[in-house]
């Protein structure tokens, strides 16, 4: 009786020893095949069924897929034309501000006052941007300190600079699918967009 309960238990233990082993061969096989997947999708490939932004939008033809690559390009292209908008907006908000600082002039008297007081004076022709007298002179000056939080300036940049974001994330997306054709897709866009709109955004960094 005693040998058959060490036989019986000697059997259990190499049992278990046998699911163990095989449990663990399946995690490597399994970590292993999962791992070869990872690496086999950080390769480019031109599958024409390459799903974009969600499975819902995967090319069934070749004429899809074009269609796909275009969408791709004006993406592109309107992601440099935000950019140089916003780049317009930083110069007229910055014109905006400038225009703005008034310095009064110590003892300067109205132009009308001094046209009266003037016998020699007899004709004058008064013509102002503001449409009213002052005693004060616009002065234009450069400067490099950051302008003062304004909601009707802020909150635009804030709004396109989002924008700008999102078309961004949108591309790189694109970009990380490894498709061949998206990833020249959005390198044509951003060539022809900076084609088109690059020189406002280069005025706008200069200053000229």
């Amino acid at each position: 009786m005693d040998g058959m309960s060490g036989m019986s238990s000697m059997s259990s233990m190499s049992t278990t020893t046998t699911i163990t082993s095989g449990m663990s061969m399946a995690t490597s096989t399994a970590s292993s095949s999962s791992m070869s997947s990872m690496s086999m999708t950080m390769v480019f490939t031109n599958a024409h069924d390459t799903p974009l932004f969600s499975s819902q939008w995967t090319p069934a033809s070749s004429g899809s897929y074009a269609g796909t690559c275009i969408f791709l390009i004006i993406l592109a292209i309107l992601g440099r034309c935000l950019v140089a908008f916003k780049a317009l907006m930083e110069r007229r908000w910055l014109d905006a501000h400038l225009n703005r600082r008034y310095v009064a002039v110590a003892g300067k008297s109205p132009e009308a006052g001094r046209i009266d007081t003037d016998p020699d004076a007899k004709v004058a022709s008064l013509v102002s941007a503001q449409g009213v007298e002052e005693k004060v002179k616009v002065v234009r000056s450069v400067t490099h300190a950051p302008l003062p939080w304004r909601f009707s300036a802020d909150l635009p940049r804030a709004l396109i600079f989002l924008v700008i974001t999102g078309v961004s994330y949108l591309l790189m997306l694109a970009v990380m699918t490894m498709n061949v054709g998206y990833f020249c897709s959005v390198l044509a866009g951003a060539f022809l967009g900076e084609l088109a709109v690059g020189r406002f955004i280069q005025w706008n960094e200069h200053g000229h």
